[in-house]
């Protein structure tokens, strides 16, 4: 009989959680919590300061120093698959794409150091069991892992009418041979998780948790 168990170990130093299906371990993650970071968290900021100069912004996102949001930053990469059309994107300017005392969904890209605040951007990706959800794209991707033709349309078919309501999706290779069940729990989870972003600032979510 098949089983899967989810094992959390926490002590005041780390996190530990273990995935063990039919008693082979899958999956391991630590995080300890004196290296513990911010990057990867997601957060409902407020736009405080736009710099038209500097093509940057200030966002306070609830820590002590306002984090720097810059232009190219703000733009969706997800939208450019290939390298070579994400070096030849135009930069808008600042000005108009965010005014002060807007509020902005952001993710953490570089930790506070000294006395900068932490990096943002627009461009979030958010990992889960089986998907890693895009919500400012509208595209969906299979992992190049998956190599059945007719298992990647499966997947694929599966996930687009996932788009419309949320937003984009890369299906990862834990998928392979899910059912439509699953996807649509990972898919349930981010809805709800998105919905938590009232009021800002507000962090919404941090990537350790979300990957559960």
């Amino acid at each position: 009989m098949e089983t899967v168990e989810l094992l959390v170990n926490v002590t005041p130093s780390e996190t530990r959680i273990a995935l063990v299906d039919t008693g082979i371990l899958k999956e391991v993650h630590i995080e300890r919590q004196a290296k513990r970071g911010i990057v990867g968290n997601i957060y409902k900021g407020r736009v405080t300061r736009v710099l038209p100069g500097m093509q940057s912004a200030f966002v306070d996102i609830g820590l002590e120093k306002a984090a720097f949001l810059h232009a190219s930053d703000i733009v969706s990469h997800t939208e450019c698959v290939d390298e070579n059309e994400k070096k030849q994107f135009i930069v808008k300017d600042i000005a108009e794409l965010v005014r002060e005392g807007q509020d902005i969904v952001v993710q953490v890209v570089k930790d506070p150091l000294g006395t900068k605040g932490a990096r943002l951007t627009t461009d979030i990706t958010l990992p889960s069991r089986y998907l890693v959800f895009m919500p400012e794209n509208s595209h969906v991707g299979v992992s190049q892992r998956i190599e059945s033709e007719e298992e990647r349309a499966r997947l694929k078919d599966l996930v687009l009418p996932f788009c419309d309501e949320l937003g984009g999706f890369i299906i990862r290779t834990a998928a392979e041979g899910a059912r439509e069940e699953d996807l649509l729990q990972d898919a349930e989870f981010f809805k709800t998780l998105m919905a938590q972003g009232n009021g800002a600032p507000r962090k919404i979510s941090n990537t350790f948790n979300a990957l559960w």
